[in-house]
């Protein structure tokens, strides 16, 4: 089921079992990175994170980016693929691959300096070849736009998918990533008008908290509907902390939640005293070079299920 409606998403998320053998969190996640790092001025044009003007150190975004994979490892297996300088802001890779169990999924994106990243072959035959996944390939459709966990925000357990509509995802691609995940309800709305990606506004914390940005959707209902699915187990952010990159956070286990330094240090005692309330840790690792880029800890993460 695909649904516009914060009612009917309620009801039909109600009515939704847990998946009696599905993970809240990722067995292993991949890492792109940085080649060469640079800002992609084409990115820019609907990504109101970046900067342009900003001057970037490519080595200290190497390093942040290394110290990041070091990190965690505390959690899961950590597999780096090495940067591509033909596509030097390509160190989101969440955004073109992600995977469903047994499957490699692979997006359709807005921009041309990014389809260039769907291209890779090493990391095609990685999943294919070694691993065995079947490979669904969006990349080639024309008449759809669907930026994977960049504009999906999955419920892995219960099969849920929270799909933020903006220039980075159409209906069309929320259809498609329906099928390709595998979901069995899909809630979709549109972003305000100054988003661009779900996972800078929503983070599922192990299916069973979240962190939003209620600023961040253009209907606040829809927002109040998903904190009411997961009993208000929430944290809601300020617009000055989602610019932080607070809601771009991930976990990669049931009792932790990784984000930038500067997301970590946005959030209040309260917030924090909340997030342990609710069984979380939070695992900070320094980012501020990456972030230049409009993305933050979450965006650089490829779960692998």
């Amino acid at each position: 089921m695909i649904t516009q409606s914060p009612s009917e998403f309620l009801e039909a998320y109600v009515a939704l079992a847990p998946h009696p053998a599905a993970a809240a969190t990722a067995r292993a996640a991949f890492l792109v990175a940085p080649a060469e790092f640079a800002l992609a001025a084409e990115s820019a044009r609907d990504n109101r994170y970046m900067d342009t003007s900003l001057a970037v150190d490519p080595l200290k975004a190497l390093a942040q980016h290394g110290a990041l994979a070091q990190a965690l490892r505390a959690d899961c297996p950590i597999i780096t693929f090495p940067g591509d300088p033909a596509t030097p802001d390509a160190i989101f890779p969440n955004n073109v691959f992600a995977t469903a169990p047994g499957r490699l999924i692979i997006g359709r994106m807005r921009h041309a300096v990014r389809q260039r990243e769907a291209e890779r072959t090493d990391i095609r035959a990685f999943f294919g070849d070694l691993l065995g996944y079947d490979e669904i390939d969006l990349s080639a459709c024309t008449d759809l736009v669907a930026e994977l966990t960049g504009s999906l925000i999955i419920d892995r357990v219960r099969g849920v998918g929270y799909c933020g509509l903006s220039e980075r995802c159409d209906m069309a691609g929320a259809r498609a990533m329906h099928q390709a995940f595998g979901l069995r309800l899909t809630f979709c709305f549109e972003l305000a008008d100054s988003e661009y990606h779900t996972n800078v506004v929503l983070a599922l914390l192990a299916s069973r908290a979240a962190i939003i940005a209620v600023d961040g959707f253009r209907d606040p209902a829809v927002a109040a509907a998903i904190a009411q699915a997961y009993g208000n187990r929430a944290i809601w952010l300020t617009p000055a902390q989602k610019r932080a990159f607070a809601a771009n956070a991930i976990s990669l286990s049931d009792r932790s939640v990784w984000m930038s330094v500067g997301a970590a240090a946005a959030l209040t005692t309260e917030q924090r005293e909340t997030l342990a309330d609710y069984d979380f840790a939070i695992g900070a690792v320094e980012l501020d070079e990456i972030e230049k880029a409009g993305g933050s800890l979450r965006c650089c993460v490829g779960e692998i299920y």
